[in-house]
């Protein structure tokens, strides 16, 4: 297997020296300025109404009307659909028929009661015969009791049958037609979905575990949709959610982020792309980080040029031209691109950021040296020579 090695920079451009040829080296400075630095995680959310309500029915039947559409606007308490009503009727003439009865039962029986009681304080009838009369008066009783909250319940039945909004809003969307059946024997069947105020929204945005430690409640967030997408919207972290999702092998945490709707540009369902800003200092001192990363290289450096260092586990350089000066700083929030500096250095103050060597080395003196370049391609139709 063939195998190819590569020469650091410092021998390479040690080796062009030595086959008398000079490498244009260039540096680029960098400015102490004062400017915002922040650091943030990205994640995806989607957009939906802050409260929205599942309409549905406790009751079964056919749907006979309907009174809105989707997007229609409504009101709290306002029809919005009635189911057929007729076996419901039925049912209530039937319990207010059966408490009629009772009634009626409960008129003779105490009736009976007070002539067996008039009858056994004189001793004309017997114990028994008084307590048989006593008890069919307390049966009576009681099953005025439960015939009454028959008939409250087949009232409330009726009343189930008229479907009103339980809040103000708007209809997102409609899941039935009319003379559809719906069947409410396990669950509740859902009819309408009802959000509350759509100038009022929340992102429910999905950040990774490694994430999540820096996200907090407060936090500043702003976010893009692509129905909109030269639109940046502002929001606000409402709420971390301590349960984790997991989906294949990935665990996320649901951050809910608050999203101010007054131009009704977001639209429930839409994907939300989302920067939470973890940690922000404004107006502060900062650096670009390659200027942190920077250390003079020993050879690139020409003989009048020179390196004073210092200990330091943070610093900078200055270059004159002539000589490199280290400079010990304090760092604090490290951004993307650039890092606040606390101490070190003063705004205005001028650093090395980086360095550029030259793309093709120049002949240090032409025909000075029979040695060819290792590097350089020779001219056009010349051989090389053998050894």
């Amino acid at each position: 297997m063939k195998t190819t090695t590569f020469l650091p920079l410092a021998a390479v451009l040690t080796l062009l020296t030595s086959c008398g040829h000079k490498t244009p080296v260039s540096y680029t400075m960098a400015t102490v300025t004062r400017q915002d630095v922040s650091t943030s995680v990205t994640a995806t959310g989607t957009i939906e109404p802050v409260t929205k309500v599942e309409v549905g029915t406790q009751v079964s039947g056919i749907i006979d009307k309907i009174y809105v559409d989707y997007n229609s606007q409504v009101h709290k308490g306002q029809v919005i659909a009635e189911l057929d009503k007729t076996n419901l009727l039925s049912e209530l003439t039937s319990a207010q028929s059966n408490l009629a009865n009772a009634q009626s039962d409960l008129d003779y029986q105490k009736a009976n009661f007070d002539r067996y009681a008039k009858l056994f304080e004189k001793g004309l009838v017997s114990v028994d015969e008084y307590e048989t009369a006593r008890l069919a008066f307390e049966k009576a009783r009681q099953n005025i009791v439960v015939q009454q909250q028959n008939v409250t319940k087949a009232q409330t039945n009726v009343g189930y049958a008229t479907i009103t909004s339980p809040i103000d809003g708007v209809v997102l969307s409609r899941e039935v037609e009319e003379g559809q059946t719906v069947a409410s024997a396990m669950t509740t069947p859902t009819l309408f979905y009802i959000a509350q105020d759509l100038t009022d929204m929340r992102v429910i945005a999905d950040v990774d575990e490694a994430d999540i430690g820096g996200v907090k409640e407060g936090q500043r967030v702003t976010f893009s949709v692509d129905a909109f997408p030269d639109d940046t919207f502002d929001g606000t972290v409402t709420q971390v959610r301590l349960e984790a999702t997991t989906e294949s092998n990935v665990v996320t945490y649901e951050v809910v982020i608050s999203a101010p709707n007054k131009e009704l540009k977001l639209l429930p369902g839409l994907t939300a792309n989302v920067t939470i800003f973890t940690a922000e200092r404004n107006n502060v001192l900062t650096l670009p980080n390659k200027a942190l990363r920077f250390a003079p290289n020993e050879a690139l450096l020409t003989p009048e040029q020179r390196v004073e260092d210092i200990r330091s586990r943070r610093k900078v350089w200055t270059f004159d031209g002539t000589t490199f000066r280290a400079k010990a700083v304090e760092t604090g929030l490290q951004g993307g691109t650039d890092v606040e500096i606390l101490s070190g250095v003063e705004e205005g103050e001028r650093v090395v950021e980086g360095f550029e060597v030259g793309a093709e080395p120049v002949a240090a003196d032409k025909g000075q040296s029979g040695t060819s370049n290792p590097f350089m391609p020779g001219p056009p139709g010349q051989k090389k020579k053998s050894k």
